[in-house]
């Protein structure tokens, strides 16, 4: 019996992993952008500023279909804070689990996650122009599928309890979206592909040795 039916599957398994990893909706349309936009207004979305809104929908109305990397640079609160569901004082990341427990599952199943975290470990280097600047505690890097799928965890009314434990433990936060132009870690599309390859070759070896 041939073993190179193990190839096959391993395809499949790609196949079935770019489906979910990759866009192919294509960009929004107009017509997504109006209705996402009033679902956001709808659930108070722009809390963070009279301009965030706006800046979302320009967002939106710009999509080119690609995926892209949101980078959060955080500042976690000092002292204990208060759980917004039990009302005790609990350290600040502890309380952001809150957030994270619910948020993380959500954005997986739309084909994002984390690409990179990283904390402070001293203090700020050649910089300028900023006063007042807020001691960071954090950076986080997160893959996004698409704009379509930011959009849709943003106005999900699953998340607006969410969103307290969020705002309880960092008191301050700014974040935008980005595009890597130099990004030396390898993606899930090369590393995924090269572990099923690697599985599809010792998996057959394993058949080989065992008809031999």
């Amino acid at each position: 019996m041939s073993s190179f039916w193990v190839w096959g599957v391993a395809l499949c398994l790609y196949g079935l992993f770019l489906a979910w990893y990759v866009n192919w909706r294509g960009p929004l349309s107009a017509a997504e952008v109006t209705d996402l936009i009033a679902r956001m207004k709808a659930a108070s979305v722009g809390r963070g500023g009279p301009d965030e809104l706006a800046t979302l929908e320009r967002f939106l109305s710009e999509d080119d279909g690609r995926e892209f990397f949101m980078l959060n640079v955080i500042r976690m609160a000092d002292g204990p804070v208060a759980d917004p569901a039990t009302g005790e004082m609990k350290p600040a990341r502890q309380v952001m689990e809150g957030y994270t427990r619910m948020f993380l599952p959500a954005l997986f199943r739309k084909g994002g996650h984390p690409a990179l975290a990283a904390r402070q470990v001293g203090g700020l280097v050649d910089t300028w122009g900023i006063e007042d600047c807020p001691k960071w505690s954090m950076m986080g890097y997160v893959r996004y599928r698409s704009r379509r799928d930011l959009a849709q965890l943003v106005c999900d009314p699953r998340f607006g309890g969410a969103h307290a434990f969020k705002h309880a433990a960092m008191p301050q936060t700014f974040n935008f979206p980005t595009r890597p132009m130099i990004m030396t870690l390898a993606g899930p599309r090369l590393w995924v592909g090269l572990v099923l390859a690697l599985a599809a070759a010792l998996a057959q070896v394993a058949l080989l040795l065992q008809a031999g």
